[in-house]
């Protein structure tokens, strides 16, 4: 319990630094080296990766056109030669990535890698190079880096000869408010006119800007993409009094409350064991969803529930409990196990046998609760929250507990109750047909993992309306199953419900020819597996220079949005499908501003490398993305993407900055207060 309230304190402690962290250098990966001799004339030149927990580092080999991979190169060698390649000895995630299309692999909390080394030269012996990598997390992505090492006899600038030493990216190490130098470096190639304008430019739009950056509140301009607590609690609130209407557990209610007042000639005693019954109910479900976080963690359920292999079982599982519901048979646990509980519960007395009843409660609606629980814990474990299972397991046993206590404090409501019988099949052929629907959505994790295209966006809109249609004939009486009674009438609320679920129904049917349907976007597979798609999402043209979008600003007098992006970066995708394809944000973005993307990782070489001194160390820039990223950094004191700040035509920012939302409101309003500001 020690170890994981430890992690309980280190998750807390992220979430702070994150939320403290917002427009700030971020150090969430360290780099060390060290070589150890082996048999013979073979050394093993060790490079060990220490990543903060939340982040990850990827792996080697990556496909072309995804994040950039992590790679050694071996610049000087003298007095050796490699034997083989860079083997790692981490244990290595795989896992197919939506936003790329495509399986990547990282490494989390650490990554080592060995390389084996024939020495012929001791004296000589000396091994140089760089280690270039990529670090994200569930919300920002860091640029690529490079981190230089050095092995052997001669002496380098970054570390003692054959000793360990732990070096941060330097991309950590930048000191914002060391004045910052660009100087091109001199030489033979022709240089352009862009490249002096840069050089020209560097004291005053390059200028930092980190300590306006500061006096705005940025905290604002940010939201946590994760559910808040109290928001999971809801939910299974909601699930428990799904629950709660079942067959499994309905009738149920006044058996138990009867046997507890039975129990005692004792009513305030009834009343007091009843209260520990409820209180029992929620005891089990809590160290229950306790135990889920304990034995997995919040990390591995958030892994868990983007696993093609974990989805195709919650599908076929879903719709296994869908067939029970819908009558194709009858899903229950073996008859023993009720059973001993039960007599046990006879046997004994005081709080055990009431523990053993709550037990056996939970062992008998296993078969309606099972699945409203199992995808309250896969929607919860997306949140990578150590507290969202407990939360959410509280809220349902709580919606189950709390109508047995307050039966049995006023046993009188026992005769208003309605009675079981048709209406309680009747939930569970609706809770049938929603289950069937959603096994959909695992499915399609699973067929957008392995490319079977089985499941397209326009097939699985199809299935859904075909189901919510049927759904809403069930509710009107026109589709019956073999264990559902006669429908005499229509009653008002299967009216009503039946009116919702066609609507519903027709409301997908525009989504067939490209509709965004956004109030289904988490469920549905992404727009681009449509084959047929009237409703194209194009974009405005964005510039790709900082200096060329400035010139844009003043001449046309708008201010300048600053998009830091990369070509590997997740979240950046995200807010560019979900929140730029807004109308709102498209107009504001069209309209009221110049737009810069700068991919902080494209590996465009400069015309004319540049010579930056940061901190005191001076270094070279030899790519677009070493440029942008050095932009960023230096002037506005970041290094994670996405990363948004607007500035005006003199690049002196307008409002705090801004990272990442799939929230299209709070994008424009931040939007629309650099408006405001910039028209002062």
């Amino acid at each position: 319990m020690t170890q994981n309230m430890k992690k309980i304190g280190l998750l807390l402690a992220f979430i702070s630094v994150s939320f403290l962290s917002i427009g700030q250098i971020l150090q969430p990966i360290t780099w060390s080296f060290s070589q150890q001799k082996k048999e013979g004339n073979i050394i093993n030149l060790q490079f060990k990766a220490s990543i903060d927990d939340g982040w990850h580092v990827y792996g080697q080999n990556l496909p072309s056109g995804g994040p950039v991979a992590t790679s050694f190169h071996f610049d000087k060698i003298t007095g050796a030669h490699l034997s083989g390649d860079v083997t790692s000895v981490s244990p290595i995630i795989r896992q197919y990535d939506q936003s790329f299309s495509m399986t990547l692999t990282w490494y989390v909390h650490q990554a080592v890698f060995n390389q084996k080394v024939i020495v012929t030269d001791p004296q000589k012996f000396f091994v140089s190079g760089y280690v270039e990598f990529m670090g994200c997390n569930d919300e920002n992505c860091l640029p690529p880096a490079k981190i230089p090492f050095s092995f052997g006899k001669e002496s380098s600038p970054i570390t003692e000869p054959a000793k360990v030493k732990s070096i941060s990216t330097p991309i950590h190490e930048v000191a914002p408010a060391i004045v910052q130098t660009i100087q091109p470096v001199k030489t033979d190639s022709v240089h352009t006119s862009k490249t002096t304008a840069v050089t020209e430019s560097a004291q005053s739009t390059w200028a930092p800007v980190i300590t306006q950056l500061d006096a705005f509140s940025n905290s604002k301009n940010n939201e946590d993409t994760h559910d808040p607590l109290w928001l999971i609690f809801l939910k299974g609130l909601l699930g428990g009094l799904i629950a709660l209407f079942t067959p499994c557990v309905w009738p149920i209610i006044p058996l138990t409350v009867s046997f507890f007042l039975k129990r005692s000639d004792n009513k305030t005693k009834a009343k007091r064991d009843a209260g520990l019954y409820g209180f029992s109910i929620i005891a089990i479900y809590l160290i229950l969803g306790i135990l889920i976080t304990l034995i997995f963690g919040a990390s591995a359920l958030n892994s868990l529930s983007t696993n093609a292999y974990f989805n195709l079982f919650f599908f076929a599982l879903l719709v296994l409990f869908a067939a029970s519901f819908l009558g194709a048979f009858e899903l229950t646990l073996p008859a023993s196990w009720t059973t001993k509980l039960d007599n046990k519960a006879e046997s004994t007395s005081g709080f055990v046998s009431i523990l053993l009843m709550a037990f056996t409660l939970a062992l008998v609606s296993f078969s309606c609760t099972g699945p409203i629980i199992g995808t309250l814990l896969v929607d919860v474990a997306v949140n990578g929250s150590y507290l969202g299972p407990a939360i959410g397991m509280f809220g349902f046993a709580l919606a189950l507990a709390v109508p047995f206590m307050l039966f049995a404090m006023f046993p009188m409501w026992l005769k208003s109750m309605p009675k079981s019988g048709g209406w309680l099949n009747s939930v569970k052929v609706v809770l049938g047909f929603l289950e069937l629907a959603l096994s959909l959505k695992f499915f399609s994790v699973a067929d957008l993992a392995y490319g079977w295209r089985l499941l397209d966006r326009e097939v699985f809109l199809v299935l859904w309306i075909v189901i919510f249609a049927l759904l809403g004939f069930y509710l009107l009486g026109k589709i019956k199953f073999a264990h559902d009674s006669d429908l005499k009438h229509v009653s008002v609320v299967r009216l009503l419900l039946s009116i919702i679920t066609f609507a519903f129904a027709l409301y997908m049917i525009p989504g067939l020819w490209g509709a965004p349907l956004k109030a289904i976007s988490a469920f549905a597979p992404p727009l681009y597996t449509q084959d047929f798609n009237l409703n194209p999402q194009s974009q405005h043209t964005v510039y790709n220079d900082y200096d060329q979008a400035l010139e844009a600003a003043a001449t046309q007098h708008k201010p300048l949005l600053i998009d830091f992006t990369g070509y590997g970066c997740v979240n950046c995708r995200k807010m560019e499908a979900a929140v730029w394809t807004d109308p709102k944000v498209k107009q504001l973005m069209s309209e009221q501003f110049i737009v810069a993307s700068l991919y902080v990782d494209d590996k465009t070489t400069l015309k004319q490398p540049m010579e930056v001194t940061e901190n005191g160390h001076t270094s070279l820039l030899s790519t677009i993305g070493d440029k942008w990223s050095y932009l960023q950094r230096s002037k506005f004191g970041a290094n994670a993407q996405p990363f948004y700040v607007i500035v005006d035509a003199k690049g002196i920012p307008l409002t705090g900055s801004f990272s990442f939302t799939e929230n299209p409101a709070r994008f424009a309003a931040f939007l629309e207060g650099a408006l405001r500001k910039g028209s002062h």
